[in-house]
C-alpha cells in the first residue's frame, strides 16, 4: 500500500471508531440514572451504616454539575462501550504488517490485558466500600462528612485506574519473559526484593491513607507474581 493509502485506512479507522463511541456515549447518557446509581453503590452502603453524616448520597455544590456530571459520566462509559470495536479496528489496520507468529501472540495478549483490567476495575469496585469506611468515619463525631460528587467519582476513577493497569502484571512479566529481558530463575532468585516493591507500589498508587485499600491490592499482585512465574516456567519448557 501507498502512503496515501494508509492514510485512507487509517482515517476509516479513525471515522469507525468515533461513530463507536458517540453511539454508546449516547446510549450510555440514555441510562445514566442506571449508571450513576450503580457508581455511587458503594458510597450509598457506606452512609447507610455510618451515622457521621448529614445525608444519604452524594451532593453536588453547583447547579450546571446536574448536567455535566451525567455527560462525562457518559463520555467514560462510552470509551469502554466502544472499545471492543476500536480495538478491531486497530487490529484490522495493523494486523497486515505482522508477522504469523507475532499475529499468534497479539491476540492472547490483547485479550488478557482487557481481561486483568476489567478484573482490578471490578475488584476496585467491591473493596472501595472498605477503605472508604475507614476514611469517612475516621474522625468519629468530632466532623460530619459531606461527599462531594465530583471528589467521590474522580476517588473512584482512580482507584478503578490504579487496580486495572496493575492488575496487568502478568502480562507485562510474561511479555518481558518472551523478550528474553527476565526468566522464572530470575524472578526466582529476586522474589523477596520484588514482594517488597510491589507492597511499595501498592501503597504509592491507592489514594487515600487507609490500610485496606493497598492490602486489598498487593495480595492479589504477589498471587499473579507467583503465577507468572509458573506460567513462564512452562513457556521455556515448550
Amino acid at each position: 500500500m501507498t502512503v496515501v493509502e494508509h492514510l485512507e485506512e487509517l482515517r476509516r479507522v479513525l471515522i469507525i471508531s468515533s461513530i463507536a463511541w458517540l453511539v454508546t456515549t449516547t446510549v450510555a447518557f440514555i441510562f445514566h440514572g442506571a449508571i450513576f446509581d450503580f457508581l455511587l453503590h458503594p458510597l450509598t452502603s457506606v452512609l447507610i451504616k455510618t451515622n457521621n453524616h448529614i445525608t444519604s448520597t452524594a451532593v453536588f455544590g453547583s447547579p450546571t454539575e446536574g448536567l455535566t456530571i451525567p455527560i462525562k459520566i457518559s463520555a467514560i462509559v462510552g470509551v469502554i462501550g466502544a472499545l471492543p470495536i476500536v480495538l478491531w479496528q486497530v487490529w484490522t489496520f495493523v494486523s497486515p504488517g505482522l508477522r504469523p507468529v507475532e499475529r499468534k501472540f497479539v491476540g492472547p495478549f490483547i485479550a488478557s490485558a482487557l481481561l486483568l483490567f476489567g478484573a482490578g476495575a471490578a475488584f476496585a469496585y467491591f473493596v472501595m466500600p472498605i477503605g472508604l469506611n475507614f476514611l469517612a468515619t475516621f474522625l468519629g463525631s468530632s466532623a460530619v462528612y459531606l461527599p462531594d460528587i465530583n471528589s467521590y467519582l474522580s476517588f473512584l476513577l482512580l482507584l478503578i485506574i490504579a487496580f486495572g493497569v496493575t492488575f496487568e502484571l502478568p502480562v507485562v512479566v510474561i511479555m518481558l519473559g518472551l523478550l528474553g529481558i527476565v526468566s522464572s530463575r530470575l524472578l526466582r532468585r529476586k522474589r523477596k526484593g520484588i514482594w517488597v516493591g510491589i507492597i511499595i507500589g501498592a501503597l504509592i498508587v491507592t489514594p487515600g491513607a487507609d490500610p485496606y485499600t493497598p492490602t486489598a491490592l498487593f495480595v492479589p499482585l504477589i498471587i499473579f507474581f507467583e503465577a507468572s512465574i509458573l506460567i513462564l516456567d512452562k513457556v521455556f519448557r515448550r
